[in-house]
C-alpha cells in the first residue's frame, strides 16, 4: 500500500502532526507587509505593479506549502529563521492545511482576475482584503479564522489550536475586561473623531521645514 505523506512535523509528546505556530504568525506577518505596502501604492498612486507581484508571491507560497511541504515555504523558512530563538508553540497541522486551502483558493481567484485578465473590480478588493484580514488577525492575534472554520467541515475536533481558540474554556480573571476598561476605549475612540472634526484642517496641512520655522522665529 502506498504510504500517504505526511503533512506536519512528528513531535515528541505530541499524537497527531503539529507546525510551529510562531513561524506561521512570523509568515503571515512577512506577507501581510507585502500586501499592505501593494495597496498603499494603488490606493494613493494607482499603480498595481507591486500587487501583481505581491499576489504571485503570494500564489506560489500557498501552492509550496500544501502541494510540496511547510518546510520549503519561502516565507515560513524566513519566519523560521526570525523566531528561531524563540521557544516553538504546537498546534495542529490538520486545522492550519484546512486554513492554508481557503488562502489558496483565494489568492487563486486574485491571480486569475488580476495578473491573467488584468481587471479591476470591486472581487479584486473584496478577496484581497479578506486575505488581508485574515493574515492581520493571525500575525497580531494569533487568531486563525480557518482553524475556526475547521471543525464546520470535519467531525473530528481540531487539536492544538493557537491559543486553544478551539476549546470552550472560562476566561482567567487577568483575561476579562471591565466596565470602566469599555469605557476608556470608547471614550478614547470619541476622542480621535473629536480631534479629527475640530483639527482635520490643520493636522491636514502640510509640514513647513523646521529650520524656515525657528529662521523666522528668531529673525523676529
Amino acid at each position: 500500500m502506498k504510504k500517504v505523506k505526511q503533512f506536519g512535523e512528528t513531535v515528541e509528546g505530541y499524537n497527531i502532526p503539529v507546525l510551529n505556530e510562531r513561524e506561521i504568525r512570523a509568515s503571515a506577518g512577512i506577507l501581510y507587509l507585502i500586501m499592505f505596502w501593494s495597496w498603499i501604492l494603488v490606493i494613493f498612486i494607482d499603480n498595481y505593479l507591486l500587487l501583481k507581484y505581491a499576489n504571485t508571491i503570494f500564489l506560489a507560497d500557498f501552492i509550496i506549502r500544501l502541494f510540496i511541504s511547510p518546510k520549503y515555504s519561502p516565507s515560513l523558512i524566513i519566519g523560521r529563521l526570525i523566531v528561531s530563538n524563540q521557544t516553538p508553540e504546537y498546534v495542529g497541522a490538520a486545522q492550519k492545511k484546512f486554513a492554508w486551502t481557503i488562502g489558496l483558493v483565494l489568492s487563486t481567484i486574485i491571480f486569475f482576475l488580476l495578473v491573467v485578465l488584468n481587471s479591476d473590480s470591486f472581487i479584486n478588493f473584496l478577496v484581497c482584503h479578506t486575505c488581508m484580514i485574515f493574515l492581520f488577525f493571525e500575525s497580531s492575534f494569533g487568531i486563525c479564522f480557518g482553524c475556526k472554520l475547521y471543525s464546520m467541515f470535519y467531525k473530528e475536533k481540531a487539536q492544538y489550536c493557537p491559543g486553544e481558540i478551539c476549546d470552550i474554556k472560562e476566561k482567567q480573571e487577568i483575561q476579562k475586561t471591565s466596565s470602566m476598561q469599555h469605557a476608556v476605549v470608547i471614550g478614547f475612540f470619541a476622542l480621535v473623531i473629536t480631534a479629527a472634526i475640530l483639527f482635520n484642517d490643520g493636522f491636514g496641512a502640510k509640514p513647513t521645514s523646521l529650520w524656515f520655522i525657528l529662521k523666522s522665529a528668531f529673525s523676529i
